[in-house]
């Protein structure tokens, strides 16, 4: 950790080591001081160091977020350094592919991280955030349909239905809560998967009515806009990021209708 003024409100962003992570927090640091949580200690040193060449007040927390004490040493640490205004909760991570190859252990895994985690964070916060703060949960296009993975898809569905629940029980304080739902991102995770089918994207993309992926700047911009005045009256939406892909995909009425139009 670095030693900075206590000045100026606090953003929190789990899984701040990983693509979309840092992505968002240097979105963010026009505006906020950057508390960097993750697991990976390597990743978070180095994502630190880029964020503080920008001039930027920030820390970094090596913390398992499904860890109660963890939580509450983060909790405690943050109350020291100032007020935290903004809690993205982006850690997340699909192990199961599907449901005949998951066993009980795998859903635990992937139920603690992308549910149970994101919940459990916000709980630890909560003192500040209700305060007229600011909650973004980075979902998934898989908490809004079958995609595969279904132990994260239903951690994630469960992410954007207790994103509702946060903006309805929380707005009397002024807390707005949204869901960010991306699509395939080309993250470190994908590239993995590329390793493996260097055709991966390709296959992806025909899928997406926009035939292009979005990127990690994507997903940040939409949590600056939602974390911004401009969005002061928008609370307990899930904002699809996925260029189109929910809308649905050209091959079906391509199939259906027979015509080339789509």
């Amino acid at each position: 950790m670095t030693d900075q003024d206590n000045t100026g409100p606090i953003a929190v962003v789990t899984g701040g080591a990983g693509d979309i992570g840092r992505a968002i927090a240097r979105a963010l640091r026009a505006t906020h001081r950057i508390a960097l949580v993750d697991i990976n200690e390597p990743a978070l040193c180095k994502a630190q160091a880029e964020l503080e060449d920008a001039g930027r007040d920030v820390r970094s927390f090596r913390i398992d977020l499904t860890n109660p004490a963890d939580l509450a040493q983060l909790a405690s640490e943050l109350a020291a350094w100032g007020k935290t205004r903004v809690l993205v909760n982006n850690a997340g991570r699909a192990m199961v592919t599907s449901l005949q190859s998951m066993t009980n252990d795998d859903l635990q895994i992937d139920l603690d991280l992308n549910l149970k985690a994101a919940l459990s964070c916000f709980k630890a916060l909560e003192h500040d955030l209700k305060d007229n703060g600011c909650v973004i949960n980075i979902a998934s296009v898989n908490g809004m349909g079958a995609f595969g993975h279904p132990a994260y898809s239903a951690a994630k569905a469960g992410l954007i239905h207790a994103t509702q629940m946060m903006a309805v029980e929380y707005g009397k304080f002024g807390m707005r809560a949204n869901a960010i739902a991306p699509g395939t991102v080309r993250t470190q995770a994908w590239e993995d998967r590329a390793a493996k089918n260097p055709n991966v994207f390709d296959d992806a993309l025909a899928w997406y009515p926009l035939k292009h992926l979005p990127t990690p700047d994507d997903i940040a911009q939409a949590v600056v806009f939602l974390t911004s005045p401009h969005a002061r009256s928008i609370t307990g939406v899930c904002l699809p990021i996925d260029c189109g892909l929910s809308a649905g995909s050209p091959s079906l009425p391509r199939t259906f209708t027979q015509s080339a139009d789509y």
